[in-house]
């Protein structure tokens, strides 16, 4: 992990580092607590709170490991990481009114997930909202609720196969984009100059489309295949894939550019802002 980087927080500065492996960022948690007590020695307050932490059982705790960061005299030292969840976790139990925002987001985020939970509509009503504050557009936000619709109906037919969530799903979803884009998925999220971003929120329309003729032939594949085998299903997303990926190569010759584009969200915004101007 050699993707360190300083990242700022109310003109405070955060150590953190970045793990391509896990996809998950790291951050110091000496230099969060330094932010939120304002305490003289933040060293020691993290030890006396690790420490009860430790007696209470907190498994947060146990589970933060350290790395070395480069510290305020330039040497690299072993510091204390955490996860963003981790350190979400953590901040709850640190007495601090600079903490209290974070508790009140937390708790407004957990009424939120409840409240989808009991009406799934609402997480539809959400994204929407999400995706138009973001700057998409309506078509595009169309396409995209459309996606994780033919993403969910992929992963309810993995499930009916025996195929666990987590690491298995990652291999299938590796096997489906290579096939259709010539990349893996972290090659493909490299290429857009991404790191913790959702990959399909940074696709272009005709990207979002193939992937969905991608996973959806997979589906349809498996219900008529119905492997039984992690095998059988690396071999069925493979399939599914190739389906998209001739569609490329046809749509390709036809256009003579690549589907593929390094483009992500933040470009695909600053077109449309530029398109609204030139219409201005």
């Amino acid at each position: 992990m050699d993707n360190y980087k300083i990242q700022l927080y109310e003109d405070n500065k955060i150590r953190t580092a970045w793990d391509e492996e896990q996809e998950e960022w790291f951050f110091s948690i000496v230099d969060v607590v330094a932010i939120l007590t304002d305490s003289a020695d933040p060293q020691a307050y993290w030890r006396k709170l690790k420490q009860r932490l430790k007696a209470e059982g907190n498994e947060t705790v146990t589970n933060c490991h350290g790395l070395k960061m480069t510290a305020a005299d330039g040497k690299k030292r072993m510091t204390d990481v955490a996860t963003i969840e981790q350190l979400l976790r953590l901040i709850q139990s640190i007495p601090s009114s600079k903490a209290e925002p974070f508790k009140a987001w937390l708790a407004r985020v957990g009424t939120e997930r409840i409240e989808e939970t009991i009406d799934p509509e609402l997480t539809i009503d959400r994204a929407l909202a999400t995706y138009l504050q973001k700057g998409y557009t309506r078509e595009w936000i169309n396409q995209r609720l459309q996606a994780i619709q033919v993403r969910k109906e992929l992963t309810d037919e993995w499930q009916d196969r025996g195929i666990t969530q987590g690491k298995e799903y990652a291999i299938l979803t590796n096997e489906i984009t290579r096939a259709w884009s010539g990349m893996n998925t972290q090659e493909y999220k490299r290429l857009k100059g991404l790191k913790k971003q959702n990959l399909r929120d940074n696709m272009s329309t005709t990207e979002l489309v193939l992937n969905m003729l991608a996973e959806t032939s997979t589906t349809d594949i498996s219900k008529e295949e119905k492997p039984i085998t992690f095998e059988e299903n690396q071999k069925v997303a493979r399939r599914g894939g190739r389906v998209a990926g001739i569609a490329r190569q046809a749509l390709e010759a036809e256009t003579g550019k690549s589907v593929i584009t390094s483009k992500n969200a933040v470009d695909f915004a600053k077109l449309i802002d530029d398109v609204a101007k030139t219409v201005e």
